[in-house]
Formats: C-alpha cells, sequence, structure tokens
C-alpha cells in the first residue's frame, strides 16, 4: 500500500553532516581514489562524490589535496606488525617470511592494501608520496636489523627491500603479465632464496 505523501519519511537533503563519520568516509574514499588512479589521477571532487559530500566538506576537513593525501595514508596497525614479526624468528626461513610479508601487505584486505598501493602510485609523480614511502620502508628496515642505521645489515635489507617494491610495482601498478599473473607462492619460490642470501649472510 502506497503512503499519503504527507506520511511519508522525509528525505534527508543537502550535505551529510561533517561528523567523525563523515570524514571517515572521506578518508576511505580518498584511499581507494589515490590507490587506483593514483595522486595525479585523484581530484578533491572525485573523492567528495564518492563519499557522498559536497567539495567544500572535504577542503574544510583536508585543506588541500596535499593534506588530504598525508591523512588517507595512514599505515593500518595490522601492516606494520606484518613487517615487523618478519623479522622475527630463525634466520633458516627468513627470506620467505619477508617476502611473504611485503607481497600480503600490498595484496591484502582493501583496509590494508590501499594506503600502501596509494603511497607506491604516488610516489611516481610527487615527492610527498615518496618521502612517505622511503620513511616507511626505512622505519621497517631499521627495526628488522635492530636500529644499526650504518650497518651493512641496514644496507642490505635496504637492497633486498628495492628488489621487493620493484616486484610489488610489476606485480600491481606497471601490472607486467608474467609477474602480475603469478601465483604468489611461485614468487615466493623464485624470489625467497635471493633475499635469503643478501639478509642472512649480514647477520
Amino acid at each position: 500500500m502506497t503512503l499519503p505523501a504527507k506520511d511519508r519519511p522525509a528525505r534527508r537533503r543537502g550535505r551529510r553532516p561533517g561528523g567523525g563519520s563523515t570524514r571517515q568516509l572521506v578518508l576511505e574514499a580518498a584511499r581507494t581514489r589515490f590507490a587506483n588512479d593514483g595522486f595525479a589521477g585523484t581530484t578533491i571532487r572525485a573523492v567528495a562524490a564518492d563519499a557522498g559530500v559536497d567539495a567544500s566538506l572535504v577542503i574544510q576537513f583536508f585543506r588541500s589535496k596535499d593534506d588530504l593525501f598525508v591523512a588517507a595514508m595512514e599505515i593500518p596497525p595490522v601492516v606494520i606488525e606484518r613487517f615487523n614479526t618478519a623479522f622475527e624468528g630463525p634466520d633458516e626461513h627468513l627470506g620467505e617470511r619477508v617476502v611473504r610479508a611485503y607481497l600480503s601487505a600490498w595484496e591484502g584486505t582493501p583496509e590494508e592494501s590501499a594506503p600502501l598501493t596509494a603511497m607506491l602510485r604516488g610516489a611516481i609523480v610527487n615527492e610527498l608520496a615518496a618521502q612517505q614511502l622511503r620513511d616507511f620502508i626505512q622505519s621497517r628496515l631499521l627495526h628488522g636489523t635492530g636500529g644499526r642505521n650504518e650497518s651493512d645489515a641496514a644496507l642490505r635489507a635496504g637492497l633486498a627491500a628495492a628488489m621487493l617494491v620493484g616486484i610489488v610495482t610489476g606485480r600491481d601498478i606497471i601490472r607486467v603479465p608474467l609477474i602480475a599473473g603469478a601465483d604468489i607462492d611461485e614468487i615466493v619460490r623464485v624470489v625467497a632464496p635471493a633475499i635469503q642470501e643478501i639478509l642472512v649472510s649480514s647477520r
């Protein structure tokens, strides 16, 4: 039965109220946009449309696209923990643990992977994104090597990370067919021995 017009629930009009939940919706929309379109291809207007709010509200929350990017790139604690624990345990399987940690971080759930993917895409064209990616990788490496910033171990960890970021870029950003189509276990089987050799010989 159709209700008379006067008895129907009133539709909400205008933009959503600017509460904490709305801010979170904007951040989630921004993470997805930055991950899919990169920094240069993402606009405030597009993020606002995805979040169902006015562009002026996004500016009210974050002032600029740069500030929105910084806020959206907050790395979930579970991702940081995954990187940290990769260096724990016996040396025998260190290479495998590290390779799996990198691949699973960039290919996990959208909540986990979107900030990293957005950061990686943005680093190609945006110095802010590049700096954030460098700082994130460097902090994980120093944690894994016990904070020995100038040691041979830290250098080796950095070289291993460069290899792994290159694999992630080829797999998820450039999407080289042979790399993108490979199973994670297959990549681990091929790459882990090389990472093992680089890392373990320094310990």
